[in-house]
């Protein structure tokens, strides 16, 4: 099981790259990781070609519900940052969740 400490470096990287990429320009979303093997929520919002404002929540009913929702274990996220998991198979295969509306579910598309 991967540290919180390593989680938020990992995500800190995957979204910082998400956010760069010129496919996002313009997008201003609110962002949660739901980490299933920590009991704990990373929630941010993405804006203005970055991350902002992530802070660490504990996993619970009254946890607000973000625009990009994203569900794995800790391990898996930290995976993805190390190149030892890509994310199109993790998500096939339910090892990654990805909830959004349909408008940003096709933008996101472009971007991973």
């Amino acid at each position: 099981m991967a540290t919180m400490e390593q989680c938020l470096t990992a995500l800190r990287s995957i979204l910082g790259d998400l956010a760069s990429n010129p496919a996002a320009a313009g997008l201003d979303r609110s962002l949660s990781c739901r980490l299933t093997d920590l009991d704990q929520v990373v929630v941010g919002r993405l804006s203005a070609g970055a991350v902002h404002d992530m802070r660490v929540v504990p996993d619970g009913p009254d946890v607000a519900r973000a625009d990009i929702r994203l569900t794995m274990t800790s391990d898996d996220l930290v995976a993805l940052t190390s190149g030892e998991l890509s994310f199109g198979p993790a998500w096939a295969t339910g090892r990654v969740k990805l909830e959004a509306g349909l408008r940003d579910l096709l933008r996101l598309r472009k971007l991973l």
